[in-house]
């Protein structure tokens, strides 16, 4: 059977909000993992507020992929499912701007305890995959949605909190996995790991004293949405587990414990207090300081082409930044913004999605630069 296939949409173009929040964002050098069992029970709430109000780098680990979950728009059961899920927590980032990582462990079902959910998952495989990703995404705070202690919760949500504790620590350790180290991938330390206690599981009159608090719905004038209507509308790809929620404008509250103090000397009085999150916490980055907060300046809504050449010139001066994870970070940040100012267009096509091994499909590509910018080559 032949047919013609249907070019997809592209990508929506950013617009001069977008690309003024991507410009405050070069100046951000500070990163957040959230850290639970399954697709949906990550808090949409903090991913969105961290990510879009803080402008940190805001990553979810969901350790399975809810393959032995519940189903309520198709049959699809196991693996086809995990597929559904998997890509509902794709879209849902796309949303609240964090990022997803996964391990290997399989969502078998309803678990009484986390030693069989361990025995099941195989602990050391899994917590491996954990320490593999904080090795590479290096958050500077690790958050865990459930508490490492055994309570009458889900096994799966007790074993991914206890695996978070431990992988804490064990990805500073170089004697651990070292297989997993290179020029690029080194031992890392998180400054700070914390329990966020979930507010829909409250009893009544239960004593939260212990507990640091958080408001996280800040309203976004640039967006003109909030941090609470964003992450419902994240919340609500979970369409296979009718998990969507209705939009909050007004506070939202987030309860944080500390799980670990042996590298903060005092527990915190809020999450992220005294983390130092500018250029200035690497030696020698003065002059690309001045030229992000110059580049912020000379943002013109109307006119973005206008700032490419100093988007240019940060980029250089990234060179020149020692921590390979963020100059990578920054350059890819930086790659997108000149094309984004640009507005440019980039786009292949052909007349057939299929072409046999060997033989040859014609491709008509195309590219658009939109803007009167003539230094991109």
């Amino acid at each position: 059977m032949s047919g013609n296939a249907h070019a997809a949409d592209p990508s929506p173009q950013p617009d001069a909000a977008e690309i003024q929040l991507a410009l405050r964002k070069l100046g951000v050098v500070g990163s957040v993992l959230y850290v639970a069992a399954h697709p949906d029970d990550e808090n949409t709430n903090l991913l969105a507020y961290w990510s879009k109000e803080l402008l940190l780098r805001t990553a979810y680990l969901s350790l399975t992929r809810g393959d032995g979950g519940q189903n309520l728009i198709g049959s699809e059961q196991g693996t086809d499912l995990g597929v559904i899920r998997t890509q509902e927590l794709l879209a849902a980032r796309r949303l609240d701007g964090a990022e997803q990582f996964f391990t290997r462990a399989r969502d078998f079902g309803y678990s009484k305890h986390p030693q069989e959910t361990l025995r099941i998952w195989g602990k050391d495989a899994v917590l491996a995959d954990i320490v593999q990703v904080i090795r590479r995404f290096r958050p500077d705070v690790i958050v865990s949605r459930f508490s490492p202690e055994v309570t009458d919760t889900h096994g799966h949500h007790t074993a991914s909190a206890q695996l978070a504790v431990e992988a804490f620590h064990a990805a500073a350790d170089p004697s651990f996995h070292p297989e997993q180290l290179s020029a690029e991938v080194r031992p890392w330390q998180a400054r700070r790991i914390f329990w966020n206690r979930s507010t829909w599981s409250l009893k009544p009159g239960e004593d939260l004293s212990a507990f640091i608090k958080m408001d996280v719905n800040a309203y976004n004038p640039l967006l003109g949405i909030s941090c609470g209507e964003l992450a419902a509308n994240s919340r609500s790809m979970h369409k296979s587990q009718g998990f969507g929620v209705a939009r909050s404008r007004g506070p939202l509250i987030e309860y944080f414990k500390p799980l670990d103090e042996t590298v903060e000397t005092a527990p915190p009085d809020s999450v992220l207090a005294g983390l130092d999150f500018a250029w200035t916490r690497f030696r020698g980055s003065s002059a690309l300081k001045r030229l992000v907060e110059r580049a912020q300046r000379e943002f013109a809504p109307s006119a973005p082409h206008k700032v490419i050449p100093t988007l240019l010139q940060i980029d250089q001066a990234l060179d020149g930044v020692a921590d390979a994870g963020w100059r990578a970070k920054k350059k890819a940040e930086i790659r997108d913004l000149i094309l984004a100012c640009a507005g440019l267009f980039v786009e292949a096509t052909s007349a057939d999605f299929r072409v046999v091994p060997g033989n040859t499909i014609e491709v008509t590509a195309t590219a658009v630069n939109r803007s009167d910018s003539t230094g991109l080559r």
